[in-house]
């Protein structure tokens, strides 16, 4: 002998152990195979062949929406809820608007008592508005709204005369401004 040792059954061993192992592999349960991340890009195979849904669970999380929340969507439904961009004209509308709004507020108010005669409408009802513009005006200011009145009923001396009925036309009602908010 050289000093060789006769390796065939040895290697004939370790042959048949790495065939017995890639037939048990490939007999064996299969595990999942995952693609590398591909950045929102994908390949015709994959657009074409959509994922089966998975079947309901039973207090298990509630199954994937089909829309894709990504960034892009989100921004989207974000813009959708920004309020819309005025136009300058329309907003040197709103501040005309808001100026005359302040310059009517501004105008000094005062609230005066006293009493004054309220017209008489076409209709019958009584317009206190020119009864608040006297009652300011005698106080010294320009215009007013009435703020409260206050009715009487006048009556002609013929009704207190014992016996006598009421007719139409003896008596009428006066209306008058008592507090007035004048400018």
């Amino acid at each position: 002998m050289h000093g060789w040792t006769d390796h065939r059954p040895v290697d004939r061993a370790a042959g048949a152990a790495v065939a017995l192992s890639l037939m048990l592999l490939a007999a064996g349960p299969a595990w999942p195979q995952t693609a590398p991340p591909s950045l929102g890009l994908q390949s015709p195979a994959q657009q074409s062949a959509p994922a089966a849904p998975a079947p309901p669970q039973q207090g298990g999380p509630p199954p994937a929406r089909d829309d894709n929340p990504g960034l892009i969507n989100e921004l989207g439904k974000l813009w959708d809820k920004m309020p819309k961009i005025k136009s300058p004209s329309e907003t040197l509308e709103d501040i005309k608007g808001a100026g005359e709004t302040l310059s009517n507020m501004a105008k000094p108010s005062t609230m005066v008592t006293g009493r004054a005669p309220c017209a008489v409408a076409a209709n019958g009802a009584p317009d206190c508005k020119a009864g608040a513009d006297k009652l300011c005006q005698s106080k010294g200011y320009k215009e007013g709204k009435s703020l409260d009145s206050d009715a009487v009923e006048k009556c002609s001396p013929k009704v207190f005369i014992p016996g006598r009925k009421r007719e139409a036309g003896d008596c009428k009602t006066e209306n008058f401004v008592i507090k007035a908010l004048c400018q």
